[in-house]
């Protein structure tokens, strides 16, 4: 296994782990932990951008949050290492201001849903903005894998933060647009 593979799969398997450790906090804690997720317009619930993509409400919900962060976090990396903790934070931080700004009143959004949609709004769009092959293939393959997964930033299913997968992919977007390839200048 490569060095490169190696720390990969050591920042993935950390964050993943991390966000068992704080499920398993929360079944000890009686679920207290998850009120420091997104509160929808409350100064105190603005701590949830940070907190709230390593908190589950369910066993299925981890398991449901896990692999496709694991595979389209990796996916990322693929595309280039150095972008991830910048496409992460457009994840996390675009999901956590729309999930605060449009959520319900009295709600409490809890999840890494935002993120997984932040990469997968990153890797659709990073192969028009930076035009390369190799982008253009992961972009083709997780709109193949994933592309399904688009109609999650509609209001739907009672439960489910489409505030949060909106405003991640949003996120997403933005920050492949930010890796954009600009083509040169034409001289006179």
């Amino acid at each position: 296994m490569s060095e490169t593979l190696k720390r990969q799969a050591t920042v993935l398997g950390t964050i993943v782990a991390l966000m068992w450790i704080a499920f398993f906090a929360t079944i000890v804690t009686h679920g207290a932990l998850l009120s420091l997720g997104i509160i929808p317009r409350s100064l105190i619930g603005l701590r949830g951008i940070l907190f709230a993509p390593f908190l589950h409400g369910s066993f299925a919900h981890l398991l449901a949050n896990s692999i496709p962060f694991a595979i389209m976090g990796w996916l990322v990396m693929l595309r280039d290492p150095r972008h991830f903790v910048s496409v992460t934070a457009s994840a996390m931080l675009g999901s956590g201001l729309l999930a605060w700004t449009l959520g319900a009143p009295g709600s409490i959004h809890v999840g890494a849903s935002g993120v997984v949609f932040g990469y997968l709004g990153f890797l659709l769009l990073s192969g028009w903005y930076a035009r390369s092959a190799a982008s253009i293939l992961i972009s083709v393959v997780v709109a193949f894998l994933f592309g399904g997964l688009v109609f999650g930033v509609f209001p739907g299913q009672v439960g489910i933060s489409w505030q949060a997968h909106l405003g991640g992919f949003i996120g997403g977007v933005l920050a492949a647009r930010s890796y954009r390839v600009v083509p040169l200048a034409q001289t006179t």
